[in-house]
């Protein structure tokens, strides 16, 4: 009984049991929903069984465990919930047992897979299920295959596993297993495919993983491995892909790697602590696809057999310390789509052979020494997107023929020592979101043609050699972030037409010849976050909006004609003459006063350094004793300080694994395996300290040690030392989700659609228990990628709360402007006003940016003009690209996530849901609900529509 690939939409009736002498029953990719009838049990002469790709959604009926002829059983993708029942223990002639993706739960109970002797596939993946792998796995000694990736198994893999000497394929990866690899899986000569990512594995590679001849694939990457490479892996003949990015892995790689692995294809190393170069032979075999040995302390040149790999399609070296010249280091490699050599010391010139990678999507070459004119081939290069080549030292003209990169939406050549005219070719780049063409020597007028661009959403033309007239054109760019024109020559009056930037948030204009008044139009620009004016010759009076009426003095600075209510301005109503020569004296009185006050602050300050110098000499040493008694305390125990100064090598710039505004942070491995987060800020005497960090780093203590949700990062404890402040917190495994969203290492498939809902779904419940179960509530004010952590499992853990705030019920809340450009709420620039709906919107546009896989500003800038331009616009075209549409039991779940994104991002705060209501609604079943059109069919519009007529 055959009618897979149809659109049957019913459930299974129950009269199916009566076919009695059914032996093939193949229901495969239709629509079939609600349960599996238990009358299928009636079916004893069943052997084969297919109800893959459906949309049933509830247990296992037990009694299909009365259908002991089986030997084929597919369930996989489906909604099954709940655990195995014990009875399946009975098909004891099962070959191939299929049940991925679903929701099954539990454990694997011994007695339950004991009876599985015969089965040679087992497809558990992508479920739920929990505990240990059990030990008699190993009596199912005729498995080939064997899948037990993306659950929630512990503990450590059994070493029972070793006695599966026919198995060919292992996935493990995805769970929370730790522990050494066992011994015996490195026996296992038949093994072509070994899967341990994503968990919590220790231990090191040992010499003996030469006994895996047969070796193709092998990926432990995301674990805590650790030591040297043994020197037996340059045996594997047979070797295709090599994998262990993000360990604690060192040393340098064996010399003749590569050399008798001829099929070598990919390789991906980043994230580690290796040193020394890369083996020269890496790629004798020329099958090279996939070089990512990005973050670690690898040295010298890149290998030259490099030049020879005609499918090379990613090379990433980004964050070493390579040298050598990088102009004949690749040759036409026809496949070659992404580039990252950033962040190293390359020196040479950009090859124009570059121009004939004809597939290349992105490059990188960032930081460097890299010499030479930009090569006018690169303009040859179809599908670039990308194209990074900031702080290098280029020199010549911008080639014209940039314009010709249709795909191009994001150019950077700033910190260059680049010449001439910008070119008006560049306007012809219809996708660009992104110019930066700062701290160069570019002269002449900025072209009119500048404000054609159709998606642009940052603009930097500042510190060059620009002058004449700031075009009016430029009105007309769709900027959002910035508008950076400062530092250059530019004269005449500010143009009115800038007035219409009103989704812009900064504007720099400063250390210009600007002339005449601000006009009063640019109060429109509600969105405004940041101006600088300063330096210039304007005059008059400044705009009357409250958004100036906000803006710092130093923002009008040098400009001797402007007046206005603004504090350290003029008022405008005033005697000029006179206030100019009060304000002459003022300043000869507070010079004075500044000099003897910094002769005395420096007189006080040398008896206090000296004083301190001799309380603290013991402990200059970067590297302090363990027994050092400086604690950090907090609610999980004592951590010794000294400990941390020695794991981070007092705080060395290797272990430093991010920057942000109020602090860096560095990982420390301590005792046991522990690892933290420490973040580090600078208290010193100077006055170059911001007070709001000081401000930002008491909130983070006040509401952390609070705070206790799953989903919101821990901290441990904290203390102050040597005119520094740290905190330590729970470190997160795998970075920001910025990093593993749009990383050099993507994992499509793992960040696949049900983990990005997941991740969502986590956020929402995060965000509701700030709003919603701390007393006072609390607003966190910066919810962005960066400050999403990702944990073991891809679980979502809110970090930062540097920009938080109590939200006190009988308070206005009227505060100074923090977040993240593109993620503030637009009315929270114009009005100041912290409430939670700020915190919603930032939600709605992570959620969205998920989902999407870019920044969504484009859509909501569309969204907030007219629904009726996104008429046509589907959401299956909206979705990240890199991932094929969601399947059936997922589409439902992406759609929901959507609708609810759209309706966290109205620009009317009150119309937005609360965060509270948008966890249930991303929880509840209806999450899960079969969709009212085919997924293909579903548009934005219908999204949106949706979204504005539901009550809140």
């Amino acid at each position: 009984f055959d009618l897979q690939n149809n659109s049957l939409n019913s459930s299974i009736p129950s009269e199916l049991g009566f076919c009695t002498n059914l032996t093939h029953l193949d229901l495969n990719a239709n629509h079939l929903e609600g349960k599996i009838p238990s009358s299928i049990g009636q079916l004893r002469e069943l052997r084969y069984l297919d109800l893959r790709n459906n949309f049933l959604n509830s247990s296992i009926p037990s009694e299909l465990g009365f259908c002991t002829n089986l030997t084929y059983l597919a369930l996989a993708s489906n909604k099954l919930n709940g655990e195995l029942p014990l009875s399946l223990s009975n098909l004891n002639n099962i070959n191939e047992l299929g049940l991925s993706e679903n929701h099954l739960t539990g454990p694997i109970l011994p007695s339950l897979i004991s009876n599985w002797t015969e089965v040679e596939s087992l497809q558990l993946q992508n479920n739920k299920f929990s505990g240990n792998i059990p030990a008699e796995i190993g009596l199912l000694t005729k498995l080939n295959y064997l899948f037990l990736n993306n659950n929630n198994f512990s503990g450590s893999i059994p070493s029972e596993i070793g006695n599966l000497k026919d198995l060919k394929k292992l996935a493990l990866s995805g769970n929370q297993l730790s522990g050494p690899i066992p011994m015996t899986l490195w026996n296992l000569t038949n093994i072509k495919t070994v899967y341990l990512f994503f968990n919590n594995l220790t231990g090191m590679i040992p010499p003996e993983i030469e006994n895996m001849v047969s070796l193709e694939e092998f990926d432990a990457d995301t674990n805590h491995l650790y030591g040297e490479l043994p020197g037996t892996i340059s045996r594997l003949t047979k070797l295709k892909s090599f994998s262990v990015f993000t360990n604690n892995l060192s040393g340098s790689i064996p010399r003749d790697f590569g050399r008798y692995s001829p099929n070598l294809s990919i390789l991906r190393l980043s994230n580690n602590s290796f040193t020394g170069e890369l083996p020269p032979e890496l790629c004798s075999g020329s099958a090279l696809e996939e070089l990512s040995v990005g973050d670690n302390n690898f040295s010298g040149s890149l290998p030259k057999c490099l030049r020879n790999c005609s499918k090379l399609q990613k090379v990433a070296v980004g964050h070493n310390q390579f040298t050598g010249s990088i102009t004949n280091s690749f040759g036409i490699h026809p496949n070659l789509n992404s580039v990252f050599l950033s962040n190293n010391q390359f020196v040479g010139e950009i090859s124009p052979e570059l121009g004939e990678c004809e597939s290349l999507n992105r490059l990188l070459m960032d930081r460097n020494k890299i010499s030479g004119q930009i090569p006018p081939e690169l303009g040859k290069l179809s599908k670039l997107a990308e194209l990074i080549l900031d702080s290098n030292d280029l020199s010549g003209y911008i080639p014209a023929q940039l314009g010709n990169l249709g795909l191009l939406y994001k150019l950077n050549l700033s910190k260059n020592h680049l010449t001439g005219d910008i070119p008006k070719s560049l306007s012809d780049l219809t996708k660009l979101e992104l110019l930066d063409l700062s701290e160069n020597n570019l002269i002449g007028n900025i072209p009119i043609e500048l404000g054609k661009f159709e998606k642009l959403s940052t603009l930097n033309l500042s510190h060059n050699n620009l002058f004449g007239q700031i075009p009016p054109d430029l009105g007309n760019l769709p900027l959002q972030y910035l508008l950076d024109l400062s530092s250059n020559s530019l004269s005449e009056p500010l143009p009115a037409d800038l007035a219409k930037l009103i989704r812009l948030e900064i504007l720099n204009v400063s250390h210009n010849h600007l002339s005449g008044s601000i006009p009063e139009t640019f109060s429109k620009m509600v969105s405004l976050v940041g101006i600088d004016f300063s330096y210039n010759n304007l005059t008059g009076p400044i705009p009357t909006g409250a958004i100036f009426r906000k803006v710092p003095a130093n923002a009008f600075l040098g400009n001797d004609g402007l007046c206005g209510d603004t504090e350290g301005l003029t008022p405008c109503n005033s005697n000029h003459g006179k206030s100019n020569k009060i304000s002459k004296v003022l300043l000869a009185l507070l010079v004075s006063s500044c000099v003897i006050l910094v002769i005395a602050t420096t007189s006080t300050a040398a008896v206090l350094k000296f004083s301190r110098k001799s309380k603290l000499k013991e402990t200059e040493s970067p590297r302090m004793s363990e027994s050092f008694d400086l604690g950090i305390w907090g609610r999980y125990g004592k951590f010794t300080f000294g400990a941390i100064v020695n794991a981070t090598e007092n705080f060395d710039e290797k272990y430093l694994i991010g920057k942000g505004g109020f602090g860096s942070v560095y990982k420390a491995m301590l005792g046991r395996g522990k690892v933290v987060a420490v973040k580090k800020l600078n208290i010193s005497d100077s006055s170059d300290i911001p007070k709001i960090n000081c401000q930002s780093f008491e909130n983070e203590i006040r509401t952390l040690t609070e705070v206790r949700h799953r989903n919101i990062i821990n901290l441990y404890g904290f203390c102050s030392w040597r005119d520094c402040l740290y905190l330590v917190y729970e470190y997160a495994e795998r970075g920001s989700l910025r990093k593993v969203l749009y990383g050099t290492e993507e994992r499509e498939a793992e960040l696949g659609w049900s983990t990005r809902v997941k991740i969502v779904q986590g956020l929402a419940h995060a965000i509701a228990y700030l709003h919603n179960d701390c007393s006072p509530p609390i607003v966190h004010r910066d919810v962005t990628l960066n400050n999403i952590l990702l944990e073991k499992g891809f679980v979502p853990r809110l970090s930062d709360f540097g920009t938080a705030r109590l939200l006190s019920t009988d308070s206005s809340n009227w505060t100074s402007v923090a977040g993240s450009y593109g993620y503030m709420a637009p009315e929270l620039a114009f009005t100041m006003r912290v409430t939670d709906k700020c915190d919603v919107y930032s939600f709605g546009v992570v959620a969205l940016e998920i989902m999407m896989g870019r920044h969504p500003g484009e859509l909501l800038s569309s969204l907030s003009v007219s629904l009726t331009e996104n008429a046509e616009l589907l959401l299956k075209d909206l979705l990240d690209q890199r991932l094929r549409p969601p399947p059936g039991q997922s589409a439902a779940a992406v759609a929901s996530v959507v609708t609810m994104a759209l309706a966290c991002t109205r620009t009317n705060a009150e119309s937005r849901p609360t965060m509270d209501f948008v966890a249930k609604e991303l929880s509840s079943a209806r999450t899960q609900a079969k969709l009212s059109a085919p997924f293909g069919m579903i548009t934005i519009n219908k999204l949106a529509s949706f979204q504005n007529q539901k009550n809140f």
